[in-house]
């Protein structure tokens, strides 16, 4: 192997490559100075030199389809550097840049700070081999093209080239044309892999996007469907604006997932981590080869909508099977029940009326969970609208009144269920038993002179009747609620020593505050004129005469031990106006307010 001339930088050069197809050199490193490649022979070939400045091929002066590349010359003999830098045409191969290294570790650093495309390496350097730096390349993941140079046809070399996926193995002497043409094919290879790499990224671009189009499209169609009906015409032009792959008689069919999540499930608490579990366990299920799930949206609250496209004929007893199989997964994977309503297949011109009717039933029926319904049966029985029958509420009274409030609840389910059985429970015949259940509780508690509008305020109560008419599990849900908190109430109600001790406590604690015997009545939910009568009833004395007892004794207790003045004592113990205060203090203590204080100062 030769030595390097007296004036060779060893160091790692970069060539960049002119706009005449020539190239020149720059160091790469700090301590490394730059090297001017001989240009004689390439001038000879190439005609003179008509411009100076080096252009990177990626300029509006040279555009090219693929990005430029980059080359790597890696050979400890300077001559077979140089030869190569002069003898190819690098700008007609869309090369960039090429960059020279004397050995194994100046071509690593030089892998590590810039990407390389191509590289020509001898086999045989001092400092490691061109195999050793081939088989680095393959554990670093760098996708290089790799032409190996060797003096020597060994085949070993060959068949360790092949393992290392060496692009060409060439045998020196280096015949020029031949080497160009081996170029060539590399450059050729790695455009392939651009043009494979960028398919698949714009592949996945255009995935994404077009998701998000369907997406659009249906959310849109859902919303206005649930207005009007969307004429075949304005759909088609719909679907041509948008360059969806859809046509009028495509075959397609919504399914509706309305969920229930669990209190203090994912479900309630992380609606992300939620949605995103949700889906992935829906397009398992529903990965299916005789057709395809264009969308899956959620268009209000724990309402969701799958749009399915079918390749041959619709196969309802498959959805039906797949349905179940997400109901039974839906319990232990996101910690929610749900139910499934199936729509009416239909050709992509009367999807409209097909997702309309699908949200009328929702709105419309009342359904249980863990359940699979179909719109079919639906408009069969629309053509018989159900008819409320109430149940037998003096019965439920009664059941009320014996204090079953078990029995009563099993009913109200027994009710409820046989209604559902029967098909002859919508939501408009729910909504009236409810108000009829309602009425029914509040009558009871009336009597017992509780003030059931003030009984049941508080968050609980609120979502549990705003969900009541979501479902059958929901309104026994609600009747559990209403008709339990109504009974401990009586109970505790009964307990006058309990309702009496609450009142006294309250007195004791608030007694600077508003004490009319309304505001009284609200803590414990009681008619005022019932709790006057069972305060009075307990204690030997009047509400308002208690009241009266206990700001006396605190204005006692202030007067003794504070620097306050009088009028300060007043408003502490709630009289805002000192004279009555004045006279009341007299009335029970026999002497003024300012007596009392001078009194108690003097004996101190």
């Amino acid at each position: 192997m030769n030595a390097f001339p007296a004036d060779a930088n060893p160091a790692g050069t970069t060539i960049m490559v002119r706009g005449d197809g020539r190239s020149e050199a720059s160091g790469i490193k700090k301590d490394s100075h730059a090297n001017e490649v001989d240009r004689r022979n390439e001038s000879d070939r190439n005609g003179p030199d008509t411009q100076s400045d080096t252009v990177p091929l990626s300029s509006s002066a040279f555009p090219a389809p693929y990005p430029a590349l980059r080359t790597l010359i890696v050979d400890d003999d300077y001559f077979v550097v140089t030869a190569l830098e002069r003898k190819i045409n690098w700008r007609s191969l869309n090369i960039e840049q090429v960059y020279t290294a004397h050995n194994v570790a100046q071509a690593r650093e030089i892998l590590q700070q810039h990407p390389v495309h191509i590289l020509i390496s001898d086999i045989e350097m001092p400092q490691g081999s061109g195999l050793e730096l081939l088989a680095w390349i393959r554990e670093m993941n760098y996708n290089v093209q790799a032409i190996l140079l060797t003096n020597y046809a060994d085949f070993n070399y060959a068949q360790k080239a092949i393992e290392l996926q060496s692009f060409e193995y060439f045998l020196k002497p280096i015949e020029f044309d031949k080497l160009m043409l081996i170029i060539q094919k590399a450059v050729q290879r790695v455009k392939e892999q651009q043009s494979a790499q960028r398919a698949i990224q714009e592949g996945q671009y255009w995935q994404r996007n077009h998701s998000k189009m369907l997406e659009h499209f249906w959310r849109k169609l859902i919303s206005d469907s649930s207005s009007s009906l969307i004429k075949p015409a304005v759909l088609a032009e719909s679907i041509r604006e948008q360059n969806l792959d859809y046509r009028l008689d495509d075959k397609v069919q919504p399914l509706l997932f309305h969920l229930f999540p669990h209190n203090g499930s994912m479900g309630s608490q992380e609606k992300g981590l939620f949605d995103f579990a949700l889906q992935n366990v829906f397009y398992e299920l529903f990965q299916q080869p005789s057709f395809s799930v264009d969308t899956m949206l959620e268009y209000k609250d724990d309402h969701w909508m799958a749009m399915l496209k079918w390749k041959g004929a619709p196969e309802q007893d498959l959805l039906r099977e797949l349905c179940a199989s997400f109901l039974q997964k839906a319990r232990p994977y996101l910690k929610c029940e749900a139910c499934c309503t199936i729509a009416l297949p239909s050709q992509m011109e009367g999807v409209s009326l097909c997702i309309r009717q699908l949200l009328t039933m929702d709105s419309e029926m009342v359904q249980a969970r863990n359940e699979i319904y179909d719109v079919q049966d639906y408009l069969e029985l629309a053509r018989e609208p159900a008819e409320y029958a109430a149940p037998d509420l003096a019965h439920w009274e009664e059941l009320l009144n014996r204090n079953q409030p078990e029995v009563l609840l099993a009913e109200t389910s027994r009710y409820l269920r046989g209604r559902l059985s029967h098909r002859m429970l919508n939501v408009s015949v729910l909504s009236l038993f409810r108000l009829d259940l309602v009425q029914l509780v509040y009558s009871f508690l009336k009597m017992k002179g509780i003030q059931a509008h003030k009984l049941y305020t508080g968050k609980t109560h609120e979502q549990l009747l705003a969900q009541s008419l979501n479902s059958i599990e929901d309104m026994e849900a609600f009747v559990q609620d209403l008709v339990t908190t109504a009974m401990e109430y009586r109970d505790f109600t009964e307990r006058a020593t309990s309702v009496v001790e609450e009142i006294k406590q309250h007195i004791l604690s608030h007694y600077g505050d508003e004490l009319s015997r309304n505001d009284l009545a609200e803590i414990v939910y009681l008619n005022p004129d019932y709790l006057a009568r069972l305060f009075k009833k307990e204690t030997g004395i009047s509400l308002g005469s208690y009241v009266i007892q206990v700001r006396i004794a605190a204005a006692k207790q202030l007067l003794e031990t504070t620097s306050l003045s009088v009028y300060a004592v007043a408003n502490k113990v709630g009289y805002g106006n000192y004279s009555y205060f004045s006279k009341l203090f007299k009335q029970a203590v026999g002497c003024s307010p300012n007596e009392y204080k001078k009194e108690q100062q003097g004996s101190f």
